[in-house]
């Protein structure tokens, strides 16, 4: 794995840890404050909605397929498969992460429920 992308699944991974995915002040941590979301449901989410105590689901997840694409110098695209090992849900999930005065932040995600394993 390139320094890049050894990179970017450590950010990735940050936020798919049970104690960050139940923790406001954790993920504020890793959101960028425009963050949103397309919900695996089909729903929108905001940043703010995490201020309203908005817990993830915590169940243990593995990331397979993890790939980065570089958008420009301050802008990067995940793309990967999530197996949800408690309940066995596979969602292909993508993300823009920023590059801001603070760091590394996630600026949008998107997960989409999948019936098999589209990466390979």
């Amino acid at each position: 794995m390139d320094k890049l992308t050894e990179q970017f699944y450590e950010l990735e991974s940050s936020h798919l840890e049970p104690e960050v995915r139940v923790s406001t002040d954790k993920l504020g941590e890793i959101l960028d404050d425009e963050f949103y979301e397309f919900g695996s449901s089909g729903g929108l989410i905001k940043r703010s909605h995490y201020n309203e105590d908005h817990p993830l689901n915590p169940d243990p997840m593995k990331i397979k397929s993890f790939t980065v694409h570089e958008l420009g110098p301050a802008a990067v695209l995940t793309t990967y498969q999530i197996h949800n090992q408690k309940t066995g849900k596979l969602t292909n999930r993508s993300s823009v992460w920023k590059k801001r005065e603070s760091g590394w932040k996630l600026f949008f995600h998107q997960g989409t429920v999948s019936t098999n394993e589209v990466f390979q």
